[in-house]
């Protein structure tokens, strides 16, 4: 049990990580970044490990989780984007 809640208070942080690192706006505000986060750094920390780049506990497993986060939100941003219509 503590496995999943420590991978959401990591995913809490990876989250707001991803945010600085991909400044702008968001369509759905700091929560829907941090719920990213969350998804991200199971299904990165899942990716690497399911492929072998890493065993649980090693450094990788930060920066896979932050990239996850990374795309997810990517893909969050083009999915729910506002389109500018001109005048």
């Amino acid at each position: 049990m503590f496995g999943i809640l420590g991978w959401m208070l990591f995913g809490l942080i990876i989250g707001a990580l991803a945010k600085l690192l991909m400044p702008g706006r968001d369509p759905g505000g700091i929560i829907v970044t941090m719920i990213l986060g969350i998804l991200g750094a199971v299904v990165g920390g899942f990716v690497g490990r399911a492929v072998g780049w890493y065993q649980p506990g090693e450094p990788a497993g930060f920066f896979m989780a932050t990239l996850g986060a990374i795309v997810l939100l990517f893909i969050y941003r083009l999915a729910f984007a506002r389109t500018r219509t001109p005048i």
